[in-house]
């Protein structure tokens, strides 16, 4: 049989500094003006909050807030979405005016405007980025000869 070797700690400071971890502290950016972008489906509504070039500050969505199945695509779950990640982006960083980009067709649209209105948030412009048709996939069997 092999026998161990036990080695003391003093020489091996090697396997000690491997065991440390260092930590950085998070360093909390001051944002006055963003962008809020809310995604509104039958099933589900997904608040983004970002700054103006785009870097993700806060998202909440209804299903991360305790709704379940069919009550995900409700106006209130949405409006509490919403709060959630408003109230976020205030308090982390000092949300005070924002764009909103809406996105989708379900029930959760203008709740989240209410709720973005409700804490006092100016809201500069509100821009419609849903999809329009614009004539369709290729008629099914018109090719025939």
């Amino acid at each position: 049989m092999e026998e161990e070797k036990h080695i003391p700690a003093q020489e091996a400071p090697v396997a000690e500094a491997a065991t440390q971890r260092v930590s950085k502290k998070v360093k909390k950016r001051h944002v006055s003006a963003g962008q809020v972008h809310v995604k509104s489906t039958f099933n589900n509504t997904i608040v983004v909050v970002t700054d103006k070039t785009g870097a993700v500050l806060t998202s909440s969505s209804a299903g991360a807030n305790g709704f379940r199945g069919s009550k995900k695509g409700t106006a209130y779950a949405a409006g509490v979405a919403a709060e959630k990640a408003i109230e976020k982006a205030k308090t982390a960083h000092g949300l005070s005016s924002a764009e909103v980009y809406i996105h989708g067709i379900g029930l959760g649209r203008d709740a989240a405007i209410r709720a973005l209105s409700s804490f006092s948030i100016s809201i500069e412009s509100i821009t419609d980025k849903t999809a329009l048709p614009h004539g369709g996939v290729r008629p099914k069997g018109e090719r025939n000869m």
